[in-house]
């Protein structure tokens, strides 16, 4: 007999680092689950990835057990630890802030595979240059 879902949570917590403090106990506590249990499975799988975000989906089932999934860190977050950067630009298309050569795109568009909507890499590596482009950072390649 297949469990009843009650709803789905998205989040994006930073890997190893949920705690029951928000984001993470206001968006959960409402639906009945243990936050705690969510904080270390979730800690435990995520905590050889440094201080990355990671957004993940919560699946919360009636008898108020739940399931996760995780998905690869957003293309923007890449982006600026792959060019340490602080921060994308104010005014994207005046100031820019960076360069990205198609190399790094390629990188994080493999990363992201799973998660992109593309059918090859040249269509992954133009999805990252538009997010990088939206960021204020220059695309070489």
């Amino acid at each position: 007999m297949a469990k009843t879902v009650k709803t789905v949570v998205k989040l994006q917590v930073p890997a190893g680092k949920a705690n029951p403090a928000p984001p993470v106990g206001t968006a959960l506590g409402p639906h009945g689950i243990q936050i705690q249990d969510f904080c270390s499975q979730f800690n435990n799988e995520t905590k050889e990835m440094g201080d990355t975000i990671v957004p993940v989906e919560i699946t919360i089932y009636e008898d108020r057990s739940f399931s996760f999934i995780k998905k690869s860190p957003p293309a923007a977050i890449l982006i600026k630890k792959a060019l340490k950067l602080k921060s994308g630009s104010a005014l994207p298309h005046k100031d820019k802030v960076g360069t990205i050569t198609r190399a790094q795109c390629e990188e994080i568009a493999k990363i992201k595979w799973e998660d992109l909507n593309a059918n090859d890499m040249d269509q992954a590596v133009k999805i990252i240059a538009g997010t990088a482009r939206s960021m204020g950072v220059k695309f070489e390649g």
